[in-house]
């Protein structure tokens, strides 16, 4: 599409988004027809048995499947596959509409529900490769980053107070002028306070220096990176401002209550975001989709959630990491800011949504991913030939997108279709993952056609079907009268930002599409 024909496009739809009821319309045709371009679920299979069984169709501990397993004899060296994913040479290809707010948002979600079981989880602390195929998940948009996979982790992070002006409280501390999580440990050793919470991973392997700036998250994963936890951070300050003005509307109502009612708001604050700032944000389309409750309601789609091990593998996006992050002034070395919270309590919330705002990530696709990230690919091949999965021509079909008739209709790119010529008899043969990421981004998007038209699909059929959007369920008595009046001024994570900063955000530049992006 040319930036002329996008920028006509967009007019168009400017056009309808000013009539409501042809708005809604719009709207809810769009969601549908992503949404039902795969199988609703429940599936028959997941990734236990290789047949339909009972426990199967209910322990929700093993990943869903969209198709049936799909052995292979004979298949490339995983290892010899990582020339795929290396760089050609020094030079980074970067992405043309994406911000690395984009990347960060991206983990942050995912890393909330999409969470393959850890060596480290597994029953009686044994390591197995079954692993691979098990999942620790609540398979909700619940924030567990924030709040907790569990009760016992919620409670540890809460604050449990029914004194005037603590109610609701998730438990915090203030450096300076700003507002952080507790950290998790005290004096070398971890805070008793949170031995209800999942280990970080990695926290083994971290200097002391780093060790005793780790937040006392809900999330294992939430420390990964100083961009992740700013997020975190974020929506701890929403959720404690939120429950003040709850607290102050309702003098009369317990700290219990409270809580809740501020957790409800921020998780559906959370779903409007990724609706309304970060899938309008991958979206190549000149219109925005909007997060409308209503569009699930009646809808056959609308059934109970649960991950996917194909989605698990189709996340995998090391490669909009660009190999430098802007920090205050400074660009970091992104090794360097790996379980690292120095940068975020250093520059403060707004200077860190800045600074991450004004880098441009990387580009999505083959040979762009950054050496120290490499074996991430490999043990992502690893996984998917593990699940037995399908090959990537299946899953084009079973997407409603052509099959490739040749290894130049997955890259454009000679050198890489050649490679995979080299390693596949037929493009019918390229693994999931692989294919995933070799093929040509799509223009006006971040990223690849398959990853994009997955990604669309599971963020609405599992975005819009929260418990907390149902029909009746979604109304003010939910929320509260200021939980719903913050739901209505939420579309966008500046939205957020800019009444959790001193001052507000003011005219500092907070996105995931790049300010100098044109439309392609």
């Amino acid at each position: 599409m040319s930036s002329l024909s996008y920028n006509i496009q967009k007019f168009l739809f400017s056009v309808v988004e000013a009539i409501p009821p042809l708005a809604s319309w719009a709207n809810r045709w769009a969601i549908n027809r992503v949404v039902k371009r795969a199988r609703s679920r429940p599936h028959p299979l997941s990734t236990e048995h290789d047949y339909v069984s009972w426990s199967g169709l209910t322990d929700r501990r093993w990943s869903a499947r969209h198709l049936p397993p799909r052995p292979r004899d004979t298949a490339p060296d995983p290892q010899a596959l990582k020339v795929l994913f290396e760089r050609k040479g020094e030079t980074q290809r970067l992405c043309p509409k994406s911000t690395c707010l984009f990347p960060a948002f991206a983990q942050y979600l995912t890393d909330g529900f999409i969470r393959t079981e850890s060596p480290h989880l597994t029953p009686g602390g044994k390591s197995s490769d079954s692993h691979l195929k098990r999942n620790t998940s609540n398979h909700e948009i619940d924030l567990c980053p924030l709040y907790g996979r569990t009760k016992m982790q919620t409670d540890a992070l809460r604050l449990k107070s029914n004194a005037p002006g603590e109610k609701g409280r998730l438990k915090s501390q203030r450096l300076g002028n700003e507002e952080y999580a507790l950290f998790l440990y005290k004096d070398g050793t971890l805070d008793p306070d949170f031995e209800a919470l999942d280990p970080p991973l990695g926290e083994d392997q971290l200097e002391e220096a780093r060790k005793s700036k780790l937040f006392a998250f809900g999330g294992d994963r939430a420390n990964s990176v100083p961009q992740v936890a700013m997020l975190n951070t974020l929506f701890l300050r929403e959720h404690n401002r939120l429950a003040a003005e709850i607290e102050k509307a309702h003098p009369d109502w317990e700290d219990d209550r409270v809580f809740e009612t501020a957790r409800n708001t921020v998780i559906v604050l959370f779903i409007k975001i990724v609706v309304e700032d970060y899938i309008n944000h991958i979206s190549p389309l000149p219109f925005n989709l909007r997060a409308d409750p209503s569009v699930a309601w009646k809808a056959p789609w609308n059934k109970p959630n649960w991950i996917t091990t194909e989605f698990s593998l189709l996340y995998r996006w090391h490669a909009l990491i660009p190999d430098r992050i802007k920090w205050g002034t400074e660009m970091w070395p992104v090794k360097e800011t790996f379980m690292n919270n120095g940068p975020l309590l250093e520059h403060g919330l707004l200077q860190s949504f800045a600074g991450i705002s004004n880098t441009q990530a990387a580009e999505l696709g083959p040979r762009n991913t950054a050496s120290d990230l490499l074996h991430i690919e490999v043990a992502s091949i690893v996984q998917d030939r593990f699940c037995e999965l399908a090959s990537f021509s299946d899953y084009c079909a079973y997407m409603s997108q052509p099959r490739p008739a040749s290894f130049e209709a997955i890259s454009s790119d000679p050198d890489v279709a050649s490679r995979l010529a080299a390693f596949y008899e037929s493009p019918r043969d390229v693994d999931f993952h692989v294919g995933l990421f070799c093929q040509d981004r799509v223009a006006n998007s971040p990223l690849p056609n398959l990853v994009l038209v997955f990604v669309a699909l599971d963020a609405f059929s599992q975005a819009l079907t929260n418990p907390l959007l149902s029909e009746h369920v979604f109304k003010r008595s939910t929320f509260s009268a200021p939980g719903w009046t913050a739901i209505q001024k939420t579309a966008r994570l500046r939205d957020v930002l800019d009444r959790n900063v001193a001052g507000g955000a003011g005219d500092t530049f907070v996105g995931m599409t790049r300010a100098q992006w044109v439309p392609e």
